[in-house]
């Protein structure tokens, strides 16, 4: 899907910091979208305009509530259901492709589980049955900063893939 962004907006984005580039091209792909992600919607952006999404929402997610927030929330597919990780590895963020690749373990093993629909109570108590995303969590947090850092570069030096189809 081809986005316009405006220079003025770019400039202001810059300025903010590297989240804010990061969030005006995923605010123009929801904006296309009508506000979010529907099967339709999904055909329209090319794999490298999902993946910058798909950070964005993982970003959110798992800064917020970590994986089972993500999952709970419906990004679980998304996320693990996709080449998500490759891509991360092919922008050349290894560690991090490791990492969502463990996390992936865990959701694929317990899928089913994961998924169902919970009550707040039985929400809570997921971190206390999954205790194997803690530590991918941690290395999260820890280097959140950086892997943003790396994406925004690569989304900079590259950025006609992600504005265009």
């Amino acid at each position: 899907m081809k986005v316009e962004i405006s220079e003025e907006s770019f400039r202001k984005a810059a300025e903010e910091g590297m989240d804010a580039f990061l969030r005006v091209i995923t605010d123009a792909y929801l904006e296309a979208l009508g506000g979010g992600l529907s099967s339709e919607g999904m055909t329209r952006l090319n794999g490298w305009q999902h993946t910058l999404l798909g950070y964005r929402f993982f970003q959110e997610e798992v800064m917020d509530g970590g994986f089972c927030q993500l999952i709970q929330n419906g990004y679980g597919p998304y996320i693990f259901d996709n080449p998500f990780a490759k891509a991360m590895r092919l922008m050349g963020l290894h560690d991090f492709s490791k990492a969502v690749y463990k996390a992936k373990y865990i959701y694929d093993t317990n899928k089913a589980d994961l998924t169902r629909e919970r009550s707040d109570e039985e929400f809570m108590a997921m971190y206390e049955q999954y205790p194997g995303f803690d530590d991918i969590e941690d290395w999260y947090i820890e280097n959140e900063e950086e892997i943003t850092k790396a994406i925004a570069y690569y989304v900079d030096e590259h950025l006609s893939q992600f504005l265009e189809d």
